[in-house]
């Protein structure tokens, strides 16, 4: 069995779809590790246990748990509207028909609640149709993407936030990844603290996430790896090298994907969840997180993202066993930098793996297909 991992990493890299990968797969006590390729195209030092990648979207979960967190502490409420810490949403407006021109705009029916961004149903964020005009600006005005020193603090991202119109009336339909970054806005302005510092002292110090972080200090500079993308020939073309735009803490710490972390720093976040919170959370609040909270018709209409599935709190939830890997109840998410983390509480199986390769679209790739058949056993 042990081979078998090491076989489908390798295999990925051998044909040069990846530089290199860490897999991690833990049945109950059983942990299981396996690396492969390089940390870089240039092949100049070999994949380790403890490289470090930037996890773009494994992000949202840790987001997710702080928000709660806040509200186990009493500081916020699920139902409570938002607009109390976030004053540039107190009054939103909203496309008329998701495929409005941006001028085309009512009011919005409610408040925006904490409760509609946890679940990704604010009205902010990407559809499963990309060609709509309400979706331009999150990439042009609010810079959303892997490249985070280019996107402003959060005092004036939430201002320019605050002149793009809802897509969806709040509650109303699940869309992708702009709630998460909303998230973190909120537990720092709820706070009166920098995302950073709330994460690093209530979740990574307590569960020893040392290389966790939104930046990558030059001591740990020797273990993070370059990130790439496919070219239009086929090649990698590098994105970002260890000195680049992780070599310090950006304007904006993004709650969505800002997050670099190693598959052991991850494994330790998904065995507080599987253990019912241990103490750090609460186990209603973990319940919430990986329960699915959405309707039949917004996982429908979800289905570029979510493939069917359903979605808890800043990770998506197994509902049906659509493919061999799919467990009902299985919790987490994938990264658009080639990562993806699961937890699934029936079994006790933790599976994670850490790539560098952009992944092309919301689909995941045969990488991560192969790499979740393996941890289901399958």
């Amino acid at each position: 069995m042990t081979a078998e991992l090491r076989d489908i990493l390798e295999a990925h890299v051998s044909k040069g779809q990846v530089p290199g990968a860490v897999g991690l797969v833990a049945r109950g006590d059983r942990i299981e590790v396996r690396t492969a390729g390089s940390v870089d195209a240039e092949g100049t030092a070999p994949m380790a246990r403890d490289s470090i990648f930037r996890i773009a979207s494994l992000t949202k979960p840790i987001t997710a748990a702080a928000v709660m967190l806040l509200v186990e502490d009493g500081r916020i409420a699920l139902d409570d509207p938002v607009d109390r810490w976030l004053p540039e949403l107190a009054s939103p407006k909203v496309l008329r028909t998701p495929s409005a021109p941006l001028d085309d705009v009512v009011p919005a029916t409610g408040p925006i609640t904490v409760l509609d961004l946890q679940t990704f149903r604010a009205g902010y964020g990407f559809p499963s149709d990309f060609s709509l005009p309400g979706v331009a600006p999150l990439f042009s005005e609010l810079k959303q993407g892997p490249e985070p020193k280019g996107v402003p603090a959060p005092d004036e991202w939430m201002a320019t936030l605050a002149r793009i119109p809802l897509l969806h009336q709040p509650g109303e339909a699940w869309l992708y990844n702009t709630c998460s970054d909303i998230l973190g806005v909120l537990v720092a302005r709820v706070t009166g603290r920098p995302l950073p510092e709330f994460l690093a002292e209530r979740i990574f110090e307590p569960l020893a996430m040392v290389d966790t972080g939104f930046a990558v200090p030059p001591a740990k500079l020797d273990r993070f790896t370059s990130y790439y993308r496919i070219d239009p020939d086929g090649g990698t073309q590098l994105v970002d090298a260890p000195d680049g735009q992780w070599s310090g803490v950006p304007p904006f710490p993004s709650g969505a994907g800002g997050l670099v972390s190693t598959v052991d720093d991850w494994f330790a976040f998904a065995r507080m969840l599987l253990a019912d919170g241990d103490g750090l959370l609460s186990p209603a609040s973990v319940r919430q997180m990986t329960t699915d909270q959405l309707t039949p018709a917004q996982r429908a209409a979800s289905a570029l993202f979510i493939e069917g599935q359903g979605w808890g709190f800043g990770g998506s939830v197994d509902v049906e066993t659509v493919d061999p890997w799919n467990v009902p109840g299985r919790y987490g998410w994938v990264g658009g930098t080639g990562t993806t983390a699961h937890l699934t509480p029936s079994t006790g199986t933790v599976s994670i793996m850490l790539s560098q390769l952009e992944m092309t679209g919301p689909t995941p790739p045969a990488l991560m297909r192969d790499f979740w058949r393996y941890a289901a056993g399958a």
